[in-house]
């Protein structure tokens, strides 16, 4: 063999092997990060173990669907809307009961008011149940509304 050849057979195998050494590295320092990250999660997780529990949810109180045209302009878009109401306390079962007129009321005057870009969003899907929230809980006398849970929410 030439010596042209053995050198470039020699810088072949030096190319190969810096490749190969580079490769390593990389794998290294992704599992040493890994590593790192893992340790965090479980200081976290013991960290938690002294903080209570997350607070649960409370008494749900089921509504009917919704199917309301939406403010545009021709009325060819409408909202089909199912909603879990959570309540502060089972007793306010009773009082939604018989608010029930009220409060689907309260949905019809709300709902058709909006436009599709309007509550496409989260932000627009989290505005407007604060805006329901805000309006059942003014007539709530035994307790209030604390969240409303959007079970179908679709926009056609």
């Amino acid at each position: 063999m030439s010596k042209k050849a053995i050198i470039i057979i020699g810088i072949a195998v030096i190319i190969f092997m810096a490749a190969i050494g580079g490769g390593f590295y990389m794998l290294w320092s992704k599992m040493a990060q890994m590593n790192v990250a893992g340790t965090e999660t479980v200081a976290t997780e013991e960290g938690a173990e002294g903080e209570e529990e997350p607070d649960t949810i409370g008494p749900m109180y089921s509504l009917d669907s919704f199917v309301v045209n939406l403010a545009e302009a021709g009325g060819n878009r409408y909202l089909r809307v199912t909603m879990e109401l959570e309540l502060t306390d089972e007793v306010l079962h009773t009082e939604l009961d018989q608010r029930l007129p009220q409060v689907r009321n309260a949905m019809l005057m709300i709902l058709p008011s909006k436009k599709a870009e309007d509550i496409n969003t989260v932000d627009g899907k989290l505005a407007l149940r604060d805006q329901l929230i805000d309006e059942i809980n003014s007539f709530m006398t035994t307790g209030e509304v604390t969240n409303i849970y959007f079970t179908e929410f679709v926009i056609q």
